[in-house]
């Protein structure tokens, strides 16, 4: 019997699997190799190669790669060997590149041999084949975001051994037409696939409309924001999408986005009352959660687990001499907006330059939106029922500060012993602290065990969820002039949050539409893409080493450098302030260059390899 090799090697991986749960079937273990003939003759051993498909779904910024989300301004690395990405001024042109034609080529060669399998069911070759193709959809659209317009291939493609491969060379496709493509697919499956909402983890009718929401809002900006910016274009349409495209795209984005809403199959995350701890456990509450559409899912004691709490725990409740890489920043933090929706920094001193004193650590933060709590571990709040301890060190009577180079430090303090370190940290440049003030808070998982190596997490990487629904939804309505239908839709993502005060359709622009998902979407991977379609990435990030922007609504208000904002502990024994708490802006030292976003890094660098083996292929604009 004549081998086939993907399945050989698929299989290899995967083996016999027993039938199983929806939510279950990526969490088994390899056992055999097996010949094609066998392969196709059981549809359980299909769904073990689709299996490993999905697990080799294209993410970039994931809870299984923290390090990524300190690329830009959301967050310092405070980890040693990660400080280069604070260190580095240019991204490199090949950042963020991805060329995935071994993948799409095992998604073609297995809907060639599932349309001849003679031994499924047509239900099973229907829904497994229509799985297949979301996924080939998606790998689609995952490299024109990054490369924009690639070869557009549909079929597997075999070496004929005759010393002769021109045959096999394809040129790039228009930008345009790839997004095309993915679209299309998708419709043509979206009504193939199960409609069942407790499905999260394969291919369902609305992950399927989640899928073409976003790729739609993609393309559309691009045509749209793309025309501000010719140069990042190139003549075949390789790169950039003719503007007069811009409101066929939003309007499929809007109607896809609408089929879901409108279904009501999902809702928004709303079990808690404290609205902070509300929207934490959004990421981590697994029992049939609402607003989750499609997810990596893991499961403990399985192989299958992923450790951002392990990297990211405060050492306060750390299960392990490890934790606190990732710090959102300032940055980030400041901007999330006050209640009476204006935008504002945290107050550090008064008008004459004098500290302004706080109760509690936690009090500067008041009066924000719940988002903040429920995003970051600020100073003076909890994980795992205990309180974070973050402070650089104590304020003297004189207005000298003290401090120390270890976590906890105690020292002798006008004949007194006092700690004058947080547990927590922050130390300048000593790692696994807080050194911009601040943890993670999403995503972090509050049982007991996820912060050890033994151990992990089994909370899941939520890749579509339906607040980023409405926030498409109403993204597209803007730019299709229907600000009363984007108010609606935003005005309920915001209401979560506890910002009562509904936005009006006037008050609805660009700088809006940023601020919205900047903070609803945060260490979700969104900035980079957001970023790069609507063409702000160079402004936003443009090499100027500037001070901490106090124009906080402002989508393309320069953030090139990480800062922190970090508590101080008042020491004057006997005075009113004793025990009080004042703050200060610091940029941690590690970050010593600003970041640049060059107009050649809206679209990756194609290897020489690839161009050189195939001269059909166009370089990138810019490189």
């Amino acid at each position: 019997m004549k081998k086939n090799l993907l399945f050989i090697l698929l299989t290899a991986l995967l083996g016999v699997v027993g039938c199983t749960k929806d939510d279950n079937f990526l969490s088994k273990d390899p056992t055999d190799i097996l010949l094609d003939d066998q392969v196709w003759k059981d549809s359980t051993i299909v769904l073990a190669v689709v299996a490993d498909m999905y697990d080799r779904y294209p993410d970039f910024q994931t809870i299984e790669n923290w390090g990524d989300f300190t690329a830009f301004d959301e967050a310092f690395a405070s980890e040693a060997g990660s400080y280069w990405r604070h260190h580095d001024r240019y991204y490199g042109y090949g950042s963020w590149g991805s060329w995935n034609y071994g993948y799409v080529r095992e998604l073609n060669l297995f809907l060639e041999k599932c349309a001849k399998a003679d031994k499924l069911t047509e239900t099973a070759k229907t829904r497994l084949s229509s799985e297949v193709r979301f996924l080939r959809a998606v790998a689609y659209f995952d490299m024109v975001k990054r490369m924009g317009g690639v070869p557009l291939i549909l079929e597997s493609m075999t070496y004929d051994y005759k010393n002769d491969p021109t045959y096999l060379r394809r040129p790039r496709a228009k930008e345009s037409e790839i997004y095309d493509f993915v679209i299309k697919e998708l419709d043509e499956i979206k009504n193939l696939l199960p409609d069942a909402v407790n499905i999260k983890s394969r291919a369902t009718k609305w992950a399927v409309l989640a899928v073409q929401a976003r790729a739609a809002l993609y393309a559309g900006s691009i045509a749209k924001y793309g025309s501000t910016l010719p140069q990042v274009s190139l003549p075949g349409g390789e790169v950039g999408i003719p503007a007069a495209m811009a409101t066929g795209y939003y309007t499929k984005a809007l109607a896809a986005a609408e089929e879901i809403i409108k279904s009501n199959a999902y809702s928004l995350y709303q079990r808690k009352a404290n609205l902070s701890e509300n929207f934490s456990s959004l990421f981590t509450d697994k029992n049939s959660n609402p607003e989750a559409i499609f997810v990596k899912d893991f499961k403990l004691q399985s192989g299958k687990v992923q450790g951002w709490t392990l990297a990211n725990q405060p050492r306060t409740s750390a299960e392990e001499q490890q934790g606190g890489r990732l710090n959102p920043s300032l940055n980030l933090v400041q901007s999330f907006e006050l209640l009476d929706n204006t935008f504002a920094p945290f107050v550090t001193n008064t008008t004459d330059g004098n500290y302004v004193y706080y109760t509690s650590p936690v009090d500067i933060f008041a009066g924000r939106d719940a988002r903040l709590a429920g995003t970051v571990i600020l100073p003076g709040t909890e994980f795992k029922n205990k309180k974070v301890d973050i402070y650089g060190g104590i304020v003297k009577k004189d207005g000298s500060i003290v401090s120390g180079d270890a976590f906890g430090k105690v020292v002798d303090v006008d004949g007194a012993r006092v700690q004058v370190i947080g547990v927590d940290g922050p130390v300048d440049r000593l790692e696994f602290g807080a050194q911009t003030g601040f943890f993670v808070r999403k995503y972090m998982d509050p049982t007991t065990g996820s912060g050890q190596i033994g151990t992990q997490s089994d909370v899941w990487w939520i890749r579509y969820r339906y607040a980023e629904v409405l926030l498409n939804a109403a993204e597209a309505a803007f730019e299709l002039g229907n600000t009363g239908t984007a108010a609606t839709y935003m005005n309920q993502v915001r209401a979560r949050a506890g910002l009562v005060k509904a936005l009006q359709p006037g008050e609805i622009n660009f700088n809006r539409i940023v601020h919205e998902r900047k903070v609803e979407l945060a260490f979700e991977g969104h900035e980079l893409w957001d970023y790069k379609r609507w063409r702000i990435a160079h402004k936003v990030w443009n090499g100027q080493a500037g001070d901490l922007t106090t124009d906080i609504g402002n989508a393309t208000a320069s953030s090139t450098r990480v800062f922190g904002l970090v508590p101080y502990k008042v020491y004057n024994p006997g005075d009113p302030t004793n025990g009080k708490w004042v703050f200060r802006k610091i940029k941690p030292a590690e970050v010593t260059e600003p970041h640049e976003f060059r107009l050649g890094n809206y679209y990756s660098f194609i290897d020489d390899n690839i161009r050189n083996n195939n001269p059909l292929i166009v370089k990138n604009p810019n490189q």
